[in-house]
Formats: C-alpha cells, sequence, structure tokens
C-alpha cells in the first residue's frame, strides 16, 4: 500500500491513487496521540458494556455465536469533540472535495473493535456498493468511473497481519462487482498495516474485509464514510446528534450533516414563489 507523510498528502496524488491506483493510501502520523488516546479511551468505555450493536459482512460470525468479539460503537459525534476533529481534519476534506466534489457529505463515522480472537469479515465492497451482489438493484450502466464513496481509517490500535489488519485487493476498484469464492480474495490480498495516528483512504469500491485477530490485544479503529452530495447517508447523523451539537457545529461540519444540500423537501409546502434552481437568479430554501 502507498504510503506519504502528512506534508505530500495532497487532493491530486489522492485522486490518482484511489481511482489509478491500487485504491488506498496510507498517510502516516496525521493524528496526534493525544487524539488517538482520547478516541480510544472513549471507544472503549461505549463497547466494554455493550457488546451487541447492529454491524455488517459478519454472517459467518453469526452462525457462529462469535459476534461478541467484534463490537461497533454509532454516532461518535455525539461522544467527543475529537471525532469531529477527525471528520473536519483540513487535508482530509480537501482531498474529499477534490474526489467527490465540493459539497461532499459524510455517510458514517463509527468505531469498530476487534477483540482478541475476534472474526474477520466477509470480502466486501462498501455502501452505497455494499449490497451489489445483487446487482439487479442498481441502475444500468453504474460503472466506478466516477466514485460514490470514499473512505477513512484511524487505527487506535496497531494495524498488524496479527492483530487483523484490514485486507484488500489492490486495483478492484475499477470493476465493479461483489468479489465471491472464485476471485481467490485472500491469496491476491495486501494488508493496510498502520500504526494508531495514521489515516487510510481507500475507495469502498475496492475488494476489502476486516481479518481475524489473532493477537492478545484489541483491535480498534474509527471508521468515516464520505459521500457525493446527492447519496442517502447511512447513518442520520443530523437526527442523532441533536440540536446542541447541530448549532454549534461549523461550517464544515454543517455539510458532512447534508445542512448544506436542500433535498429532499416538501415543495408544496413553501408559499413564496421562486426560482430555486437553474444558472440564473436560482435561489434555494
Amino acid at each position: 500500500m502507498q504510503r506519504v507523510d502528512p506534508a505530500s498528502f495532497t487532493p491530486e496524488l489522492t485522486v490518482d491513487a484511489l481511482l489509478n491506483g491500487p485504491g488506498a493510501l496510507c498517510v502516516r502520523g496525521l493524528f496526534s496521540a493525544a487524539q488517538i488516546d482520547e478516541a480510544r479511551r472513549i471507544v472503549m468505555a461505549h463497547s466494554d458494556d455493550r457488546a451487541q450493536t447492529v454491524t455488517h459482512f459478519q454472517g459467518q460470525a453469526a452462525h457462529d455465536e462469535r459476534l461478541h468479539l467484534q463490537r461497533r460503537v454509532w454516532n461518535l459525534l455525539a461522544k467527543g469533540d475529537v471525532f469531529s476533529q477527525m471528520a473536519e481534519e483540513e487535508r482530509i476534506v480537501a482531498a474529499m472535495r477534490a474526489f467527490l466534489g465540493d459539497d461532499f457529505i459524510m455517510g458514517s463515522i463509527a468505531a469498530n473493535r476487534i477483540l482478541p480472537g475476534g472474526p474477520g469479515q466477509e470480502p466486501h465492497i462498501d455502501y452505497p456498493y455494499w449490497d451489489y451482489h445483487m446487482p439487479g438493484t442498481f441502475p444500468a450502466g453504474i460503472n466506478t468511473s466516477f466514485p460514490l464513496n470514499a473512505q477513512v481509517t484511524i487505527p487506535l490500535d496497531p494495524f498488524t497481519a496479527e492483530t487483523g489488519a484490514t485486507a484488500f485487493v489492490p486495483h478492484t476498484q475499477n470493476m465493479l462487482r461483489y468479489p465471491n469464492e472464485n476471485d481467490r480474495f485472500y491469496e491476491r490480498a495486501v494488508r493496510m498495516e498502520a500504526e494508531p495516528g495514521d489515516a487510510i483512504v481507500f475507495f469502498g469500491a475496492t475488494w476489502h474485509c476486516a481479518m481475524p485477530n489473532h493477537s492478545t490485544r484489541d483491535r480498534s479503529a474509527v471508521l468515516i464514510q464520505y459521500l457525493p452530495k446527492f447519496v442517502k447517508p447511512m447513518e442520520d447523523l443530523r437526527a442523532m446528534v441533536g440540536e446542541a451539537f447541530v448549532k454549534r457545529a461549523s461550517g464544515t461540519m454543517r455539510q458532512l450533516l447534508g445542512l448544506n444540500y436542500p433535498y429532499p423537501q416538501n415543495l408544496e409546502a413553501i408559499d413564496k414563489a421562486t426560482n430555486a434552481e437553474g444558472r440564473t437568479n436560482a435561489k434555494r430554501y
């Protein structure tokens, strides 16, 4: 996997790596030790006493009754300011503007904690492509020549082969297809190995999965999903964070929550006639 320092983490490099390169990029040391310690403390506190939350791509673990060894913490924005700092990190925001458009939004921000002995995931692709094992539910001609997703993984513990660092197959973002048992995923995959504070940026159409944790320590990370402005978010972040959070949100955070894009709306309820869209004299409500 390509690795760069923060000074070399440019929007142009990101777009090229995610669209034309391997599909993933690791930015070394983007977040401070203090930020990582605070994020990890919160994630541990919210997952120690609550093993069962909604998760994804863990069908075999559910069958084997091992879901309790993999824990998700949702709604991170409401759980600590450090998660807003991560989501709004200026170099990540600049890269996402280039990759997904100036008005991109955030679809989800959550933590994934895999305990020792915890299972891996099935190889998959991410929302909104994540159910492409049913291609008939998608439009004709859909492809990844333009992206509908970007992911940022921020390790809170070392991502190594032993702890279950995410595996991915480079360049698979160029074919929009859900991986299957004939694709030799595990033979072809490489690991997203990284240290706490690094940021792994990747195109979610790239085949990937968390791997089993064979170590004696936790493997936890913050997972951020970014989307173009017109894609329906996975988490209802605006409702989940509450009014107090929205009132004090920065301009960037308001954009990430989708507040800058006015649709859908009840157009019949707008009683003042206006030209809401178009090049000339458009005024949105």
